[in-house]
């Protein structure tokens, strides 16, 4: 019986120089892995923080168009909405209710006001009073003409009969029939009718100019008091509030059969046919915001657009109203005060350096941004230049490729070098 095999077993012993490259592999595997260690242990060392990547939003630096723009809220307006007054202290009587359709010119409430009723009674009773004093006037003038003519052609008939007088004495006068006395006499009557014919006429024409220019004042007062008897007219015209625009009415600021006082609001009229979009812009925007800009306006899952038809001068809360107009037809389904969002296109840049915007613009003022190299997060400074909703320009610092850590850098305390960790 065999136990085993170890009576054939030889040993054999191994070479000098196999010994030799068994030790220099082992070296080497040491020296390796006390590098890789020193080499973990310095860049532990450089950085001053650890994150997880999980916890970063990284981007990569492009080069395209940048659109500056401004996301804006706001509400939808009607361009033509006007309040409606009381002119004059009266009692009201509504015809119309909230949210009425009404159509232009169709009455919706009525003022009553004695006081406007009884000045125009007494303003249509001056009127006719002086249109009968014109009337006499005018029959006054007829007279005193007549008067003045029938003067002018006595004075004339008398010259007529001194003159053929004249005439019968110039035939006998040379043969002595008549005394020279005489003669003389009936020269002097002559020159003496003539003189009153000649001051009767013009005394005739002055007395047509005097009796014209008293009608003509007459007439002026006529025309004053039609002017001021067509004001009455008007102001009671006014009592009967009309809709100046085809609308609905929106709110009634007054209760039915209430006294009112002058230039007191009654209700405001809203046309829906002419609707805008009120924004509210804040005041840093406003500088570079002009009338005719571009506007996208988002209504739900629609998108209208439109332009800046105008900028309120006054800044309020830190922002300032501005009127936006709609491009072609009016978007259906719209609501008056329907709240809406909307962006602003203020310039557009071709062929710059992009990166996407994110909290590290706030959090880092716009002058450092953190590169990934490896796997750290290095602090570099940059510069920023135009800015929009979704993008941000880089004058220096970056280039396009380089990654950035756009979001979570809040947790890096401004740090130089932070690694970052899967």
């Amino acid at each position: 019986m065999i136990r085993d095999t170890s009576s054939q077993d030889a040993t054999i012993s191994a070479s000098p120089a196999h010994k030799a490259r068994r030790r220099i592999l082992a070296a080497a595997l040491v020296l390796g892995a006390l590098g890789g260690a020193a080499l973990l242990l310095s860049a532990w060392r450089s950085s001053e923080h650890a994150v997880s990547a999980a916890r970063l939003r990284v981007a990569e630096v492009t080069r395209g168009t940048l659109v500056r723009d401004a996301s804006v809220n706001g509400r939808v307006v009607a361009a033509v909405s006007p309040t409606l007054y009381a002119t004059a202290p009266a009692t009201v009587t509504l015809k119309v209710a909230a949210g009425d359709t009404v159509k232009k010119g169709q009455v919706l409430a009525l003022l009553e006001s004695p006081d406007l009723s009884d000045a125009l009674k007494r303003e249509q009773s001056s009127y006719q009073q002086l249109e009968a004093e014109v009337a006499r006037q005018r029959i006054l003038a007829k007279k005193q003409k007549l008067l003045a003519q029938r003067e002018a052609d006595t004075a004339e008939i008398d010259r007529l009969s001194a003159q053929r007088t004249l005439e019968r004495y110039d035939s006998v006068v040379q043969e002595g029939i008549i005394a020279k006395i005489d003669y003389q006499k009936a020269k002097d009557a002559l020159n003496s009718a003539g003189i009153r014919a000649r001051h009767a006429t013009q005394a005739a024409a002055l007395e047509g100019d005097d009796v014209g220019l008293a009608l003509q004042t007459k007439l002026a007062e006529l025309d004053r008091q039609r002017l001021s008897m067509a004001n009455a007219q008007r102001r009671v015209d006014e009592l009967s509030v009309r809709a100046p625009v085809d609308g609905f009415i929106g709110t009634l600021s007054v209760q039915n059969r209430s006294v009112v006082a002058a230039n007191a609001a009654l209700m405001t009229l809203v046309d829906l046919s002419r609707l805008e979009v009120e924004l509210e812009v804040p005041e840093t925007y406003v500088d570079d915001m002009g009338l005719g800009m571009s506007a996208e306006i988002s209504l739900g899952n629609a998108t209208a657009t439109g332009k800046l038809s105008a900028l309120s001068p006054e800044v309020v809360k830190n922002q300032v109203l501005a009127r936006v107009r709609f491009d072609g037809a009016q978007p259906k389904g719209l609501r008056q005060s329907q709240r809406v969002s909307a962006r602003l296109l203020i310039e557009e840049k071709r062929d710059v350096i992009l990166l996407p915007r994110g909290p590290f613009v706030e959090s880092e003022g716009g002058r450092f941004a953190y590169v990934v190299q490896g796997g750290e997060a290095v602090r570099t400074p940059i510069t920023l230049g135009a800015t929009s909703v979704s993008s941000v320009e880089i004058v220096s610092g970056l280039k396009p490729g380089d990654k950035v850590v756009i979001a979570g850098t809040d947790t890096f305390a401004n740090a130089a070098r932070v690694s970052i960790t899967n």
